[in-house]
C-alpha cells in the first residue's frame, strides 16, 4: 500500500484543525450551496461543537495520511460510536488526487476501523461531490438516506 495513517501529534493539531475548517467551508460553498458567510458561520459552529476546547474528544481520532516517503498528503477524522465508526472527513491534497491514493486511504481507514472493533462505517457526502460518491460506491458503500434542499432566496 502506498499510504499509511499516522495519529496526529499534539503540535500538529492547530494547523490540522484550521485546514479541516477551511476544507469544510469550501465543501459547504461548493456542494451545499452556501455563501461564504453562511459556510464560515456553520463551520465555526460545527467545529466548536466537535472541538469545544480546541482538542478532540476521547472518541475522536485525527490522523495524517502519509505517502510511502512519510510525507503528509491528507487528513482523516473519525469518531467511534456504539453503532460503529462515523467518518467526518477524509481529504487528500489536490496534487495527489486521481492517483488511486484516496482508495488506498479509505481501505487503510476501514482496516483500522476493523481493528478498533467497528462493524460498520457511516459517512456523509454532499450530493454534488460526484468523485467522492463514486469512490464510496465502488468500495461498497450504499445510500441510506438522501437529504434534499432548495434555496428560495
Amino acid at each position: 500500500m502506498r499510504v499509511r495513517l499516522r495519529e496526529l501529534r499534539g503540535d500538529e493539531l492547530p494547523q490540522w484543525l484550521e485546514a479541516a475548517r477551511r476544507f469544510y467551508v469550501n465543501d459547504l460553498e461548493r456542494h451545499a450551496g452556501m455563501t461564504t458567510a453562511e459556510a464560515e458561520e456553520k463551520a465555526g459552529r460545527d467545529h466548536e461543537a466537535l472541538f469545544p476546547d480546541g482538542r478532540p474528544k476521547e472518541s475522536q481520532h485525527l490522523f495524517a495520511i502519509e505517502d510511502e516517503r512519510g510525507e503528509a498528503i491528507g487528513r482523516l477524522f473519525f469518531e467511534t460510536r456504539p453503532s460503529g465508526v462515523w467518518l467526518y472527513e477524509i481529504e487528500l491534497e489536490e496534487r495527489v488526487r486521481g492517483s488511486g491514493l484516496g482508495r488506498e486511504a479509505m481501505l487503510a481507514f476501514e482496516e483500522h476501523a476493523r481493528e478498533l472493533g467497528a462493524a460498520k462505517v457511516t459517512l456523509n457526502v454532499f450530493g454534488g461531490n460526484d468523485i467522492a460518491r463514486s469512490l464510496y460506491r465502488s468500495l461498497g458503500y450504499v445510500e441510506e438516506a438522501v437529504h434534499m434542499g432548495k434555496r428560495l432566496v
